[in-house]
């Protein structure tokens, strides 16, 4: 049984926009922090956002700034990631997880316990 699932994925054109879903269990929800990753082909993972619910703090890597933005609903179970101005180097698998923040801050302090399966973000031109 998946513990993180995630959904809103597909094929968008650039400039549009689209809302990622990561439902997790409240287990894993209420143990962790949350965040999404992404990794294109031939490319390392990275960190795209991230919350802390302890420390209030969000993070975002700097291309996404100003354009993608993370949260939670009210019961803390489901991420999201609202995707604004969709650019084709945002094409990617996405991935939710769910782990914690380490000493100082953004998303390089990230420790990921669970991963989930990835939706993949298609942009074209």
């Amino acid at each position: 049984q998946a513990q993180l699932r995630e959904s809103g994925g597909g094929s968008f054109q650039a400039g549009g926009s689209t809302r990622l879903s990561c439902e997790a269990s409240q287990y894993i929800a209420s143990r962790n922090s949350m965040a999404w990753f992404r990794q294109a082909p031939g490319k390392e993972r990275e960190g795209v956002a991230g919350n802390s619910p302890t420390s209030g703090r969000t993070y975002y890597a700097d291309s996404v700034k100003g354009r993608f933005t993370i949260s939670r609903d009210n019961a803390g179970n489901t991420l999201y990631l609202q995707m604004n101005n969709l650019k084709p180097e945002d094409a990617a698998m996405y991935y939710c997880a769910a782990g914690f923040f380490g000493r100082g801050s953004g998303m390089t302090t990230w420790t990921t316990n669970y991963w989930g399966q990835g939706t993949q973000v298609t942009v074209s031109s």
